[in-house]
């Protein structure tokens, strides 16, 4: 990803600069260690670049919490950046792509377009992890009737395929570059045709991180419609039996066992471990019943939040764990005397959010954009307010 290394500097020195600079909105050093956050409003998007000195160069980079999904508009904003600052560079990768950005594209979509989106077709497929999106593109061909969402958290992977889309001439695919775990709430019940897992990353040491587990399976029956299914291809025997014993422990659900069934389209991956004589498991799971409509109502507002001194020292440091979701202040940066910076994590164990929260003199809020509405991203979110009013 984009990033620059200057000649270090003295941040303190440049005071006047930061104030004047026409890009720069605030600048917030971390209570503990060197780092710093500039705040950036750039091409209509707020987000954050790292500040990270170095006795040999200083590093100047993008904040993976806040990033833009618009690697150009990165680039300029650190290119502007380092201008305004004058700063000294010793080394770059921010040269500009002459092509038209891919996630500029009308069939990337953000997490918030599904708080209140039409979709195109009536019938919808989801596929989780899509990587090259030879399977997905491959589907979107084959099923012009039906609006299929890929979601992909490898930026560069939902790049490729966006390009796809636009040189193939397809007008059924959207891409979604966030956590399928969180996702899926997003969707209406009863809505979807297919949930294709395909080859997930088997995490064995941090089973955790897995994307199968009983709340995305419960998750899954609920968008999908009577007869739908979620479909699971893996090459590793562990992910399969902890996939089965997953699957097993949702109550009225059909479960279909094959192995080694040949699909009509092959990933380089699949075609590998073909050669390699590997098993490769497919487990289908189909709905049985329909859901009740999810409606959830939340307000991510702070309302009477707002700074007050030594709030910085009151939040609790550690990890909080309380019924079906935890809160962890896990990094604080002061803007100026009046003004803080929270890092925080939240929400669900295996399905985390991660946000800054910015405390200013008179108000409060995410920085840059609220949570997904999700109940335990909400109830989180209640608990935060009491720790930052009554700490």
């Amino acid at each position: 990803m984009p990033h620059l290394k200057v000649t270090p500097f003295d941040t303190s020195l440049l005071e006047e600069k930061f104030s004047k600079s026409q890009i720069i909105t605030f600048r917030a050093k971390a209570l503990k260690g060197d780092d710093e956050l500039l705040g950036v409003e750039h091409g209509g998007e707020e987000f954050l670049l790292q500040l990270k000195p170095d006795a040999k160069a200083t590093l100047l980079k993008y904040d993976k919490v806040t990033r833009p999904l618009k690697v150009n508009l990165l680039k300029e904003a650190l290119d502007k950046v380092s201008k305004e600052l004058d700063l000294e560079i010793q080394s770059s990768n921010i040269a500009m792509s002459n092509t038209k950005p891919a996630l500029s594209s009308e069939y990337f979509k953000k997490i918030e377009d599904f708080e209140n989106i039409t979709y195109p077709k009536e019938k919808i497929s989801v596929e989780v992890g899509f990587g090259s999106g030879r399977h997905l593109l491959h589907q979107a061909k084959k099923n012009p009737d039906t609006l299929f969402i890929g979601i992909e958290i490898h930026t560069p992977s939902a790049q490729q395929v966006l390009k796809q889309i636009e040189l193939q001439e397809l007008d059924n695919i959207w891409v979604v570059n966030y956590d399928a775990r969180l996702f899926l709430e997003m969707l209406p019940s009863n809505s979807c045709e297919q949930i294709f897992v395909h080859f997930p990353v088997p995490w064995d040491k941090k089973p955790q991180r897995r994307v199968i587990s009983t709340s995305f399976v419960a998750e899954s029956m609920r968008v999908l419609r009577v007869g739908g299914r979620l479909e699971l291809r893996t090459d590793s025997d562990k992910y399969f039996w902890y996939a089965l014993e997953t699957f097993f422990s949702v109550p009225k659900v059909e479960v279909e066992i094959r192995k080694n069934e040949a699909l009509e389209v092959t990933s380089k991956y699949e075609a590998r471990w073909k050669r390699q004589e590997k098993d490769i498991y497919d487990v289908y799971v189909k709905c049985t019943q329909d859901s009740e409509p999810k409606i959830l109502s939340v307000d991510f507002n702070f309302n009477i939040v707002k700074y007050r001194k030594g709030l910085e020292e009151e939040l609790p440091k550690k990890a909080m764990v309380f019924d079906g979701y935890f809160v962890h202040f896990e990094r604080m940066y002061k803007i100026g005397e009046e003004k803080l910076l929270v890092k925080c994590a939240f929400g669900s164990f295996d399905r985390p959010e991660h946000k800054y929260i910015l405390i200013e003199e008179n108000s409060c809020r995410y920085f840059v954009s609220p949570p997904v509405k999700t109940t335990v991203n909400y109830e989180a979110h209640k608990k935060i307010m009491e720790l930052i009013n009554n700490v």
